[in-house]
Order: structure tokens, then C-alpha cells, then sequence
């Protein structure tokens, strides 16, 4: 029987009608049940027979990160019911039209409502979709200063960098190490902007996941018996758009993006 990766794999053959046919209020909540081992695939009346048969209607087994990130989702999408979203568009730098905000986000539109609905132009798993609930919910909507700095020189970013460390910038490094087209490719397919003599880096990559969240991408070659080392910068107001919780959130989400499209790239490459 198969497993899924995350929670947007389920919500992407899901009917999206928001229906609670499943007990669940959205789609979106039900997959996110599934992945965590609340719910079982079977108890959405329109999963087509051919995922039911690929990944069973069984409930597996729970895990405790996993559990508290469902949570927080929910939290999340429950208070977007409660927002004015044409006013949240204007704070945020989006797009608003017929109750629906639209973002870039690395380049690519992604569209939701209130109830959760989505449809976007990037594949995006389910740690991006909670950094861009959490942009949504919470950001302050403050001007970018453009003074980059680590996560730690944030105002609560000494309690979280070592742990964006370890799950997102040490993720990075390996995609980089073991991926030559990396940097590229970040130009080329998220449009990335390359930029010169950042921090005295070999290569620095600015992204815009969020309009107002950029990311500075810093990568040092080996060189001379030491090994490579890559960092990530942030404007010093993103904690300000989009909180300490989020940006994390953001981190492993595009670092666990790229993770899977060098693996991608390396499997067409011995193909």
C-alpha cells in the first residue's frame, strides 16, 4: 500500500467542494486529518476507487509533530472564515476579486477564499500552504526596509534558529551540494534574481516567496579542505509580515520544495 508525503498530495484529488460529507468543515481540513491518522481516505464519498485502492481507506498511524501542525492549520483556517479578505489584499500586497486573494508566490499565482479553497499555478506542500495562511492571517503589512539579516538577528529568532538551522538551511545545503542546476534553476523557474557580492558569497539567489517576505539564498563553494555552507537572509521586517512561526514554517516548506525538484532533476538525468 502506498503512503502519502504530505497533506497536499491528498487534497489534490479531494473534490473540493467543502461538502463535510467527511465530518470535516473543508477539503482542505479533511486531508490534513488524513495525513495525521484522525480520519481514513474512505470516509470522503467521492475519492475516485483507483486512490482508495492505491493508499487504503485505513487511518494511519499519528505522529506527534504531525498532529500539532493539523492543529495549527485548522486554527488557521478557521480564522480565515472571520476575515475581511479585501482588506487583508491591501495589507498584504495580493490581488482581491469576488471574495478570492491572489498572491505570487515564487513567481506563480495562488488563489484562495475564505473556506480554503485553492487554485495555483505551483505546486506548493503543505508547509508553504501554512506560511501563506499564516502571511494572510497575521502579517502587519510593513514596508520592506532592505537590510538583510539571519534569522537569529530577528527579534525572536535566537529561539528558533538553530532548529531553521537544522530543518531548513542544512536541507538547502545538501540540494545545493548535490545539485549543480540549483541556482539556476531558482532563476529560471521561480524567478529568482541573481545578485552580486551578497555577504561575500559564491552564488546569492533573492527569492520572493511572499510579496512582502522576501529570501536571500547565500551559497559558499568548498574550497581548500572546507566543506560548503549555505544561509539564508531575510528583510529585517519579516518577522513583522509574517512571525517567527511562519517564517519557519516558509523555510522548510521551500527547502523541502527544492529538495524534491533536485530529485526530480537527478532521476531524469539517469533516465
Amino acid at each position: 500500500m502506498a503512503d502519502f508525503n504530505n497533506a497536499m498530495e491528498i487534497f489534490q484529488f479531494l473534490p473540493k467542494t467543502n461538502c463535510r460529507a467527511c465530518g470535516e468543515s473543508t477539503c482542505l481540513a479533511f486531508a490534513g486529518a488524513v495525513f495525521t491518522g484522525k480520519a481514513g481516505l474512505s470516509s470522503c464519498p467521492y475519492v475516485p476507487e483507483d486512490k482508495l485502492r492505491q493508499f487504503g481507506g485505513a487511518k494511519r498511524g499519528t505522529n506527534p509533530i504531525e498532529e500539532e501542525f493539523a492543529a495549527v492549520m485548522e486554527k488557521l483556517q478557521t480564522r480565515l472564515l472571520s476575515l475581511d479578505m479585501e482588506e487583508r489584499a491591501g495589507t498584504i500586497e495580493a490581488d482581491y476579486r469576488d471574495g478570492r486573494i491572489t498572491i505570487p508566490i515564487l513567481g506563480k499565482l495562488f488563489t484562495i477564499d475564505k473556506h480554503s479553497q485553492v487554485t495555483t499555478d505551483i505546486h506548493v506542500n503543505s508547509w508553504v500552504l501554512g506560511a501563506v495562511l499564516h502571511y494572510i492571517n497575521y502579517s502587519n503589512g510593513v514596508p520592506l526596509s532592505s537590510n538583510w539579516v539571519p534569522l537569529r538577528e530577528l527579534p525572536h529568532g535566537k529561539d528558533w534558529y538553530r532548529l531553521f538551522g537544522q530543518q531548513c538551511e542544512n536541507v538547502l545545503k545538501s540540494t545545493a551540494d548535490s545539485y549543480p542546476d540549483l541556482f539556476s534553476d531558482l532563476v529560471a523557474m521561480f524567478r529568482g534574481r541573481q545578485v552580486d557580492e551578497q555577504f561575500q558569497s559564491d552564488v546569492a539567489v533573492m527569492l520572493s516567496p511572499l510579496p512582502l517576505v522576501p529570501m536571500l539564498v547565500c551559497y559558499w563553494r568548498p574550497e581548500d579542505g572546507m566543506e560548503s555552507s549555505l544561509s539564508l537572509f531575510f528583510d529585517d521586517t519579516a518577522e513583522a509580515n509574517l512571525g517567527m512561526e511562519g517564517l519557519y514554517t516558509l523555510g522548510v516548506g521551500i527547502a523541502q520544495m527544492l529538495q524534491r525538484l533536485s530529485r526530480v532533476h537527478g532521476h531524469m538525468q539517469r533516465t
